[in-house]
């Protein structure tokens, strides 16, 4: 008996599938993690201004765009397996011209091809086509727990890659920054492998064509309603931009909307762990609503398309962020304010979203 509970408790259903992408997530993540702690001071040492290291994250976050909309709608015609190869080796080649290069122009256009990321969150092209690999691997009630186990592997994986950073100043054969970035470079490597081992079934499943009830009714309702998802994630994106889905997302925003009244450092440093978490135990939920709400065939442009939604905001919320960290409305806490007062406008539309809604 204690054996079944644990096996219900754990997504044992990956499979092969699933534990690789699992796995190449959490090195895509490791990286994330190292290097986010240090891009700034490579662009420093590189004689880069500040304001080069906002332009080359606002072209990478387009690279991304770009990359999300091409393989949300490419990516099960070219091959899910090939799709992920080149994006790792893209990722590889990133790394390794950001470790080698210290010319501005080369570091853009490496920027825009490749993933470098501002922090952990993995929106970029890899996610939207994993997550539809991810859904092929177990049945419908068991998403939600491999979303989970994708997830936490990531967030945990992130961590440890942003504590590496640290260990990295300690050795004395190159710069931090550019020890990062090789292993970055590695670690795409590493992914690359990893994808290389997918076996056919990651592939998009053959159905047959749609008949005419189906052409007429419910497609165009899934396009509504994928179009309103990408919305909400949009706007919890930009919640989350301005430094912050539905019971614990609610609370993780009404104790951000708390932050700004808290009579110190101790308490608004409390009240921010606090916050984290439980901010993200949404996500889960959300990729297996997102994977549920639309056929097979679909998974790849459905997940592609949110994450898209959320790149683009993302990048937009550090520019409003800015512009609200000047006079009264800083000292006022603006940006914790309105990035619970979006976050919560997200819930309770996703609430809604969630009634009645049938699944595939």
């Amino acid at each position: 008996m204690p054996n079944t509970q644990a096996r219900s408790l754990f997504p044992i259903e990956l499979g092969r599938n699933g534990l690789l992408v699992v796995a190449a997530r959490a090195l895509r993540t490791f990286g994330y993690g190292c290097t986010s702690v240090l891009l700034a001071e490579l662009l420093t040492q590189d004689g880069d201004a500040p304001w080069q290291t906002g332009l080359l994250l606002a072209v990478a976050a387009a690279g991304s765009v770009f990359a999300s909309l091409l393989l949300g709608l490419f990516a099960d015609v070219w091959g899910r397996r090939r799709t992920l190869v080149a994006c790792g080796c893209l990722m590889a080649v990133t790394g390794a011209v950001f470790a080698l290069s210290e010319s501005y122009p080369v570091l853009i256009a490496a920027a825009f091809i490749g993933t470098i990321s501002p922090s952990t969150n993995d929106n970029t092209p890899f996610s939207g086509v994993e997550q539809a690999i991810l859904a092929q691997t177990c049945a419908p009630a068991r998403h939600t727990s491999v979303f989970t186990c994708y997830n936490v592997t990531a967030l945990a994986s992130g961590a440890l890659g942003a504590l590496a950073a640290a260990a990295l100043g300690l050795q004395t054969w190159t710069s931090a920054p550019d020890a990062a970035f090789a292993l970055y470079a590695l670690l795409a490597a590493g992914t690359v492998t990893l994808f290389r081992n997918l076996t056919p079934q990651a592939e998009p499943p053959r159905t047959a064509p749609a008949g005419p009830e189906r052409r007429r009714g419910r497609v165009p309702g899934q396009i509504r309603l994928l179009a309103a998802l990408s919305a909400l994630d949009a706007l919890a994106a930009l919640a989350g931009g301005l430094t912050t889905m539905l019971l614990p997302h609610t609370v993780a925003n009404l104790l951000l909307a708390c932050i700004p009244f808290a009579p110190d450092l101790a308490t608004a440093v409390v009240l921010l762990l606090l916050r984290q978490t439980v901010s993200k135990i949404d996500v889960p939920a959300r990729q297996a609503f997102t994977a549920a709400v639309v056929p097979p065939g679909q998974r790849t442009a459905a997940a592609s398309m949110t994450s898209l939604a959320r790149s683009v905001a993302v990048s937009v919320a550090p520019i409003a962020a800015t512009t609200m960290l000047t006079g009264t409305l800083a000292a006022l806490g603006a940006p914790l304010l309105l990035g619970a007062a979006l976050g919560l406008g997200y819930d309770l539309a996703l609430w809604r979203a969630y009634r009645g809604v049938p699944l595939s």
